[in-house]
C-alpha cells in the first residue's frame, strides 16, 4: 500500500497519530495529485497534527492555481484573522511615531486595507506575506532572524546609507553599533533609503520602529528624496555638530561580538589573530584560555566593587548600570587593557566589535548511536561551555569564523606540538590519540538555530597565506567591519611577523602550507583521515593525497588502524614516560608494558569503533536530536587571485 492509502485506512479506523504520519510521508515523499495533496494537508490541519506541514502544503497549493477560494479561506481564518487587529494597530503607532519624527519627510500614508501585502503569521518568529495584485503568497520572513547579509560598514568617509532594510534585527543592529552625532563631533545619522513607498509602508505592520527613533540618528528617504543624502544640517536644522567634543566608547556601545572558533588545535588560529590585531574597529587579543577569561572577569567584577579599576571613566560607566553583567565586565576588561584597545579609531562613526578567541587546550568530540536509522549524535563538553557561557549570551549580536586547515596537516602539526612537550622527566606528558580526536571533531557542523553559529563562515588558512588580497576583503565583508590597512599585514604586541610559537612560520610566509610533517604522521593515518572526513574536503575544496579512491570497508579501516605506527610510537613513549615518573614518587608500577599494550588494545578497539559508525555514513545530530549541517565556507574572489587556488 501507498502511504496516502494507509493513511486514509488509519483515518478511517481513527487512528488519528498514524493517519497524520502516513498523510505526512504522503506529502514528502510521494508524488502526490492535487486533490491528494488538499486531502492531506485538510486531514493533518483539522486534525490538529503539525499545522506548519499543513500550511506549506496549502500555500504551494494556492501559488499552484489549485483550491484558491477554499484554501485562502482556512488560511484567512486560521491564521490571518485572529491576528489582523494586531498588524492593525502596529501599522497605525508607527505611522503616527514617524509622522512626528523630525527626519521623516513624508505624511501620506495609505489605508490599512490599501497595502500592497498582506502579512500572514506562520509561526512565533515569521510571516508569509500575500501580493493581492500578484494572488500568490511569498517566501517566508523571519524580521528578527539574526543574522546581518549587508556590508552597512564597508566606507566609514561618510555617514552611514542604507538601501531597503526590512529587516527588525539589522535595524537595531545599525541604532546599536553607529554612535550618536553627538558623541562623534559630526553628523552620523543612518540614512534609511526605501525605493518603494507603498512597499515600506506594508512593512509597517510588521517592524517596531517607535523605539529606534528615541535617539534620533535615523533619517528616513523615499524615492527621489535621496537627493538629499547628505543633509547639512547645521544649514538646515541650525546644528553644528563639530562643536561638540569626542565621547569615549562607553562599556554598553559594545554589542558586537567577532567569536574566532578554535575547531582544531594547529588551524592558523595564531595567523588570523595576527591580522585582525591593530584593526581600528576592533578591540582584539591573542588567543586566551577560556578558564582564563573567565578569571579576569572575576577579578574585574572585584576590583569595580573595590574601587580599584584604576580608570575612572570606566568605573563610572560600569556604576551606571543597574546590574554589570559578566558581558559588561568583558568589555571593560578589554577596554581598560592598552593591549586591546589602544589603537581604536576614537572618531570612528561605530562602536568598535569584541573580537575573541576563547582557547581550550583541546577540543573533543563524542560520538553516540542516536535514535533513528542511521543517525549518530555529536557531543563536545568544551562547546557546551561556549554555549552556556554568560559571556556569549550576553552579546546581541554575533559574527562568527572558523579558521579551517587542511585536516592531514593540522593533525600531524598537532602531533608534533605534542612530541616537544615529551622528555621533561619533571612533567611528564601524555600524548592523546589525537587521530580520534581529529576524526570525531565535527565543529565545522552546527544546528540551524545555534544563535551562536547562525551567522558563521568557514575559513581556509591556506587561501589567508597564499591569497591574503583575495580572501581577506571577503572575510572584512563578512565581519562588516571596514577592509584597512592592518589587515595587510600580521601584527601583535610583539610587533610586525611575530612569531606565535618558536619554529613557526611569520607573517604570509607560506612554509606551513606546505608542510607535510612527514615524522609526525604516516600514510595510513593521513588516508584515515582523508577518508572519514572527506565531508569537509568537499566543502573547502581540498584534494585528497593520500586516499586513492579504494572501496573503504572494516578491513580497510583495520588495517589503516594497524599501520598507525607514527602516531602509536610517541603514544607508547610518552606512556612510558608518564610511568617512570609515577614511579620516581615511588608509586609501584607491576608491568609497564603490559599496561601499555593494554591501552593501545583499548585505543585500537575505540578507532575501530568509530570507523564502523562512520562507514555507515550516519547522519550527524545534536544529543536532542537536531540535525547538524555544514558551516558555509567563505568564497574569495577569483579577480584578486595572486596564486593559484589551493588544493
Amino acid at each position: 500500500m501507498q502511504p496516502i492509502e494507509i493513511a486514509r485506512r488509519m483515518a478511517e479506523l481513527g487512528q488519528k497519530e498514524d493517519a497524520q504520519k502516513a498523510y505526512t510521508v504522503a506529502l514528502t515523499k510521494e508524488e502526490l495529485a492535487p486533490i491528494e495533496r488538499f486531502e492531506a494537508a485538510s486531514y493533518i490541519f483539522f486534525s490538529q497534527g503539525n499545522y506548519k506541514t499543513a500550511y506549506t502544503a496549502l500555500v504551494a497549493l494556492y501559488n499552484e492555481g489549485h483550491f484558491r477560494d477554499e484554501v485562502m479561506k482556512l488560511l484567512a481564518q486560521a491564521f490571518y484573522q485572529p491576528n489582523e487587529d494586531e498588524l492593525r494597530q502596529r501599522y497605525a503607532e508607527n505611522c503616527a511615531a514617524l509622522a512626528a519624527y523630525p527626519y521623516f519627510f513624508r505624511a501620506d500614508f495609505p489605508d490599512f486595507d490599501e497595502l500592497p501585502l498582506h502579512f500572514f503569521p506562520f509561526d512565533d518568529d515569521g510571516y508569509l506575506p500575500f501580493d493581492p495584485a500578484e494572488n500568490r503568497f511569498g517566501e517566508y520572513i523571519n524580521f528578527n532572524h539574526p543574522v546581518i547579509d549587508r556590508y552597512f560598514f564597508k566606507d566609514l568617509e561618510n555617514p552611514i546609507l542604507a538601501q531597503d532594510v526590512y529587516s527588525q534585527y539589522q535595524l537595531e543592529y545599525l541604532n546599536d553599533t553607529v554612535r550618536k552625532s553627538e558623541w562623534i563631533g559630526r553628523d552620523n545619522h543612518v540614512y534609511l533609503h526605501y525605493t518603494d513607498w507603498e512597499q515600506f509602508c506594508a512593512h509597517l505592520q510588521c517592524l517596531e520602529l517607535k523605539p529606534l527613533l528615541a535617539d534620533e540618528k535615523f533619517v528616513f528617504l523615499v524615492g527621489e528624496e535621496i537627493a538629499r543624502y547628505p543633509i547639512n544640517f547645521a544649514a538646515e536644522y541650525g546644528v553644528d555638530y563639530s562643536r561638540y567634543p569626542v565621547r569615549p566608547v562607553g562599556v554598553q556601545e559594545v554589542n558586537r561580538l567577532i567569536w574566532h572558533t578554535q575547531l582544531a588545535a594547529h588551524n592558523g588560529g595564531d595567523f588570523f589573530n595576527e591580522i585582525f590585531y591593530g584593526h581600528p574597529n576592533i578591540m582584539s587579543y591573542e588567543s586566551v584560555m577560556f578558564d582564563d577569561i573567565s578569571e579576569q572577569i572575576k577579578k574585574i567584577r572585584v576590583r569595580f566593587y573595590k574601587h580599584t579599576l584604576g580608570n575612572m571613566v570606566i568605573h563610572q560607566q560600569l556604576a551606571a548600570i543597574k546590574r554589570p553583567t559578566d558581558k559588561d565586565f568583558l568589555v571593560a576588561y578589554f577596554l581598560i587593557k592598552p593591549d586591546t584597545s589602544r589603537w581604536l579609531d576614537k572618531n570612528s562613526r561605530i562602536a568598535p566589535a569584541l573580537f575573541f578567541q576563547p582557547h581550550f587546550g583541546n577540543i573533543r568530540y563524542e560520538l553516540e548511536v542516536a535514535e533513528g536509522d542511521g543517525y549518530c549524535a555529536l557531543f563536545s563538553e568544551e562547546y557546551e561551555k561556549i554555549k552556556k557561557s554568560s559571556i556569549f549570551k550576553g552579546f546581541k549580536y554575533i559574527k562568527t569564523f572558523t579558521p579551517i586547515r587542511r585536516p592531514t596537516t593540522s593533525y600531524a602539526a598537532t602531533v608534533r606540538f605534542m612530541v616537544a612537550q615529551l622528555g621533561d622527566p619533571d612533567n611528564p606528558v601524555r600524548i592523546e590519540d589525537e587521530l580520534a580526536n581529529r576524526i570525531l571533531n565535527r565543529s565545522y557542523l552546527r544546528e540551524p538555530d545555534d544563535r551562536l553559529l547562525m551567522d558563521s563562515a568557514l575559513v581556509r588558512f591556506e587561501d589567508g597565506k597564499l591569497n591574503p588580497k583575495a580572501i581577506f576583503p571577503v572575510l572584512a565583508e563578512f565581519l562588516d567591519i571596514p577592509y584597512t590597512e592592518s589587515m595587510t599585514y600580521c601584527s601583535s604586541r610583539l610587533g610586525l611577523n611575530p612569531e606565535s610559537l618558536k619554529g613557526n612560520a611569520r607573517g604570509f610566509d607560506p612554509a606551513t602550507v606546505y608542510r607535510t610533517y612527514d615524522e609526525y604522521a604516516n600514510d595510513d593515518e593521513r588516508a584515515f583521515l582523508e577518508y572519514f572526513m572527506r565531508d569537509i574536503y568537499e566543502a573547502c575544496g581540498y584534494s585528497f593525497h593520500y586516499y586513492k579512491g579504494e572501496p573503504v570497508d572494516e578491513a580497510w579501516a583495520r588495517e589503516k588502524i594497524e599501520g598507525f605506527t607514527t602516531l602509536n610510537s610517541y603514544i607508547i613513549r610518552s606512556l612510558r614516560e608518564c610511568y617512570d615518573g609515577i614511579r620516581a614518587k615511588g608509586v609501584r608500577m607491576e608491568n609497564d608494558e603490559q599496561e601499555i599494550t593494554r591501552n593501545m588494545d583499548g585505543m585500537n578497539q575505540n578507532r575501530m569503533r568509530i570507523a564502523e559508525l562512520l562507514l555507515k555514513n550516519p547522519r550527524f545530530v545534536t544529543r536532542q536530536g537536531q540535525p547538524l549541517r555544514m558551516m558555509e565556507p567563505l568564497k574569495l574572489d577569483p579577480a584578486l587571485l595572486e596564486q593559484p587556488l589551493y588544493h
